[in-house]
């Protein structure tokens, strides 16, 4: 079985902004593989199958800045480990539709992906980032990540979003190091030049 969450924030207020790309992979996904999600506890959840492998999808309905603490019961619940989550996110320091995905690491300054470290004890779960960029000069990251996106900016994550619920595709059946060389590429295209 594997693990699969979106971090963002709960309620129609937050739905549409930046921070909550990891949901809109999830819901994505969720579409994809026909899994029905519904309220249930910590989450907006669905279990299916994805070929052989079980699926549970998550998006967490607590703050992001607390995402640990419902991740961490998701886990005990399922009586998963940390190498059967992987943990889809927004990321700053990745420009507008890049997709990095990454094998342990520290938070980065992102303060979801801090409070899932703390509360598992370890940076080792697959993350796979959603890059949106940085505000403008002068700009608060806070307000920046809890705007709307802005619809030149959906027409950059559209097709983001379908790369990467190929990339948990890819997770799932290939595994991790497949997964990076595959959707990685332009990282390691532009260190080979």
């Amino acid at each position: 079985m594997r693990l699969l969450v979106g971090l963002g924030n709960p309620g129609k207020a937050y739905a549409q902004t930046r921070h909550n790309i990891g949901m809109w992979v999830v819901e994505r996904a969720a579409a994809r593989w026909s899994i029905r999600l519904s309220p249930r506890g910590t989450a907006q959840r669905g279990s299916g199958r994805l070929g052989s492998e079980l699926i549970e999808l998550a998006g967490l309905l607590d703050w992001m800045n607390v995402s640990g603490p419902p991740l961490k019961g998701l886990l005990r619940e399922f009586n998963l480990t940390p190498d059967e989550l992987i943990v889809v996110h927004d990321d700053l320091d990745l420009e507008p539709g890049r997709l990095r995905i990454r094998l342990a690491g520290g938070p980065g300054g992102h303060n979801g992906i801090k409070s899932v470290v703390e509360a598992l004890g370890t940076p080792q779960f697959v993350r796979v980032k959603i890059g949106i960029g940085r505000p403008a000069p002068g700009q608060d990251s806070a307000d920046y990540v809890l705007q709307p996106v802005t619809q030149d900016e959906m027409a950059i994550f559209e097709p983001c979003l379908e790369r990467a619920v190929d990339a948990l595709e890819c997770l799932i059946h290939r595994g991790t190091c497949v997964a990076m060389n595959e959707f990685n590429v332009r990282e390691r295209e532009e260190s080979d030049q």
